[in-house]
């Protein structure tokens, strides 16, 4: 069994820049799912159960003549993870406004505060995806709005939303560990407004949002596109992001099939964060 347990790859990279971006955005492609960036170059986390002996072979930076790239690996239990973390994780602002980081940092000057241990739940906003949707949130108006975070991860992108004025949020993860992990940042941050569940968009039964958020991976999106619509109140508005930008047109296409029209982009090293509103 394979349950509880994660491979962590430790890459040295030379240059750094723009060679951990590049190497951070294909191991992304490939299935790992968090990343810290190190003085050195970038540390990996890959379920052992999404591993496989060759997942590094279409990782094209890893035989660039451009850059020098060594790494290593090792097991560990989702126990040892906040350990792991801790020797890595640096607080990080967004926008002068939000500052992500742990309960061991000093208290920061932005408006926002964010307290986030993520163990093994992705969402701690050093990843481009969860960065972008923080910056989709701080430019659109969320006062008394209800909302949908889809696959909640830590629970990060649903506390902001409350931070910033929604009053009705649904924070959903289809997996136990992220599930378990959002009621504790949720608690952590004193939020008095998100319901956390465990499940995925099967979950939704009448439920009706007027923004739905959700920072996935391009196959769900697109399977689950046709349900985020049906979730929407009128005039309400879907962000979308955990894809590269060649799948945008695709992404595109699968939402104006749903009523749904294209507003805001946002691009940072390949990846995209969109906005759509219904029709």
């Amino acid at each position: 069994m394979h349950d509880n347990i994660y491979l962590v790859y430790n890459f040295k990279v030379e240059p750094l820049q723009p060679g951990t971006e590049i190497l951070i955005a294909e191991l992304g492609y490939a299935g790992f799912e968090s990343f810290l960036e190190t003085e050195e170059g970038v540390t990996a986390y890959i379920q052992k159960k999404e591993w496989r002996e060759d997942i590094l072979e279409d990782i094209q930076i890893l035989s660039s003549d451009e850059f020098k790239i060594t790494h290593e690996f090792n097991e560990i239990k989702q126990t040892n993870w906040n350990a792991e973390w801790e020797k890595n994780f640096n607080p990080i602002v967004v926008d002068e406004l939000v500052t992500v980081r742990a309960s061991f940092h000093d208290k920061p000057q932005t408006k926002y505060d964010l307290i986030i241990e993520p163990k093994m739940s992705f969402g701690t906003g050093h990843h481009e995806t969860t960065h972008m949707m923080i910056q989709h949130i701080l430019k659109n108006d969320f006062k008394n709005k209800s909302v949908l975070d889809m696959g909640c991860g830590t629970g990060v992108l649903a506390i902001l939303t409350e931070k910033v004025g929604a009053t009705k949020i649904d924070a959903i993860d289809i997996d136990n560990w992220c599930y378990l992990n959002s009621l504790e940042n949720v608690d952590r941050n004193d939020c008095e407004l998100i319901s956390v569940f465990e499940g995925d968009s099967s979950f939704l039964d009448n439920q009706k949002y007027d923004v739905i958020i959700a920072n996935i991976n391009r196959n769900i999106l697109l399977a689950d596109i046709p349900v985020y619509s049906n979730h929407l109140n009128k005039n309400g508005t879907l962000f979308l992001s955990g894809f590269y930008e060649e799948d945008l047109e695709i992404i595109k296409s699968k939402c104006a099939e749903n009523d749904l029209v294209f507003i805001d982009i946002i691009l940072k090293n390949r990846w995209l964060a969109v906005k759509f509103i219904v029709k």
